[in-house]
């Protein structure tokens, strides 16, 4: 077997057997410094300038002996080039793990349809305990209510939102426990945080009472989630918080079951608010529709033939119309299949794979800090934790399937536009928003707030779309004041019911 070893003078290239380089090094201790004339190799080259020296074949030896060969070398090279280039947002690739590794002193994981849901409970801030968040439990603490906490007696459920996990009610968690003297959860929906990512087509989740299949990224997946952990705190109703995307689940969760539902807190929420001023411009006109058909009805008479004629017309008309429609329904139904079938292997291919890393590579972190009103606010800590699902195995993955289960949702479509059920929640709302929030504006969270007959509606100054980590301590405060708001004024109300 022979090297070539390059970089010599005068374009020369030296070529020599493994056992004759390794005699070469042994001479290394008798004459370090010796330059080796023309009997030391194979062939003859012009030496009116050295060749080599015993330390670069020193070198050469050295690396050829722990690799083997030259080509084995090479691939050792190309190898560590390639794990660089493997990072997304700084979190290497090669060395993801199973979510139970990855868990923290106060993470528990329960099963539910086939799904290990992460998620973290705090109970009401003892003594003990107040030493580790101080400067949270002395300003945003019950203590300015003593007799509030048995008020509520109601459990608190946390929802994140898009691309978050449980660690961003990490700074609330224990000071809302204090706020509702009960119990406060927050759980990782399917796709983030440390909850099991598993594929929904190998998946058969067991069906439910009305014989419905559950994607587990679904929103009604997470809708059903949130009604377990009520049932799983051992309560009758619970207090749902969501933020961004997760105000969504708490809205349908409402809807869902609205008896088990205690007090909505949309923080930030992305929900679209209806166009008030449109809804009662349609109502009028509406209105004035029913008006000029009672109206052409009374002038009907059946006696005159003519009448009778246009009657037969319009019906004949009314059902080759129906006839087109169905039709042409069932042609959006086999190309709406068919849009869903091509989107679902584009998606799901290691192209549609590749596009969702180099968008969360890119994104990212960017994302994150764009959230915060001051991105310089933003610590490695904050960084890391919301970095902490991609070292979770099949990340990726579970980001397109949520990201099918978003655009090809056919459940939603059975039930009436959300932004017409809004104005039937009869359940107490608080809604919360940053006046700087550049991802969800403060405009649509007042719009949204109108649209909620008798909901709450507070700004938070110099804040961007993260209330409960930007301003922890006054994002406890208000939830703290809504609730006495709420539930206090019943409980004082009952009390002089009762006397």
């Amino acid at each position: 077997m022979y090297m070539c070893i390059s970089g010599v003078y005068d374009h020369k290239f030296v070529f020599l057997s493994l056992p004759k380089l390794q005699k070469i090094v042994g001479l290394q201790s008798e004459a370090k410094s010796r330059i080796w004339n023309n009997s030391s190799f194979p062939c003859s080259f012009n030496f009116k300038k050295p060749i080599l020296k015993l330390d670069f074949l020193t070198k050469a030896a050295s690396a050829s002996s722990l690799s083997g060969s030259g080509a084995e070398w090479n691939e050792q090279v190309l190898v560590k080039r390639k794990k660089k280039t493997q990072g997304v947002a700084g979190i290497d690739q090669d060395e993801l793990q199973d979510p139970t590794h990855l868990a923290d002193p106060d993470s528990s994981f329960c099963e539910f349809n086939g799904v290990q849901l992460h998620h973290k409970i705090c109970d009401a801030v003892e003594e003990s305990s107040r030493s580790q968040y101080p400067h949270m439990v002395e300003e945003a603490s019950s203590s300015q209510y003593p007799h509030f906490a048995k008020r509520v007696n109601f459990p608190m459920i946390l929802l994140h939102g898009f691309g978050a996990s449980v660690f961003s009610w990490n700074r609330v968690m224990k000071p809302l426990a204090q706020v509702v003297g009960s119990k406060v959860l927050a759980f990782d929906r399917p796709a983030f945080g440390l909850t099991s990512r598993i594929n929904p087509v190998e998946h058969s989740s067991p069906v439910s009472q009305d014989t419905r299949t559950l994607n587990p990224y679904s929103t009604m997946f997470s809708v059903l989630a949130t009604l377990y952990f009520i049932d799983f705190l051992k309560a009758e109703k619970a207090i749902l918080v969501g933020h961004s995307a997760g105000s969504l689940v708490a809205v349908d969760a409402y809807f869902e079951a609205p008896e088990r539902v205690a007090a909505l807190i949309l923080v930030a929420p992305a929900i679209l608010a209806p166009f008030i001023a449109q809804k009662v411009v349609k109502e009028k006109q509406g209105g004035r529709d029913n008006q000029i058909q009672e109206s052409s009805l009374d002038s009907n008479n059946p006696d005159n033939p003519f009448l009778r004629i246009c009657s037969l017309l319009s019906k004949l008309t009314k059902y080759v119309a129906e006839a087109i429609v169905s039709m042409v329904k069932g042609m959006g139904g086999m190309i709406n299949s068919l849009y869903k079938k091509a989107l679902s292997a584009i998606l799901r291919s290691a192209f549609g794979v590749m596009v969702v890393r180099m968008i969360i590579n890119k994104f990212g972190i960017p994302a994150i800090r764009n959230a915060w009103y001051d991105s310089n606010q933003v610590s490695d800590h904050t960084l890391q934790g919301y970095t902490k699902p991609l070292k979770v195995k099949g990340w990726d993955k579970a980001l397109v399937e949520y990201t099918l289960a978003m655009l090809t949702d056919s459940a939603s479509k059975l039930k009436p536009p959300l932004a017409e059920r809004l104005s039937k929640i009869s359940c107490p709302v608080l809604i919360v928003t940053g006046d700087s929030d550049r991802l969800v504006p403060p405009w649509n969270s007042e719009r949204l707030s109108r649209a909620i007959p008798g909901s709450y509606l507070e700004i938070i100054k110099n804040c961007g779309h993260l209330p409960q980590e930007e301003k922890a301590i006054e994002f406890v405060s208000i939830v703290e004041n809504f609730l006495l708001r709420v539930f206090g004024a019943a409980e004082e109300a009952h009390l002089q019911a009762v006397t």
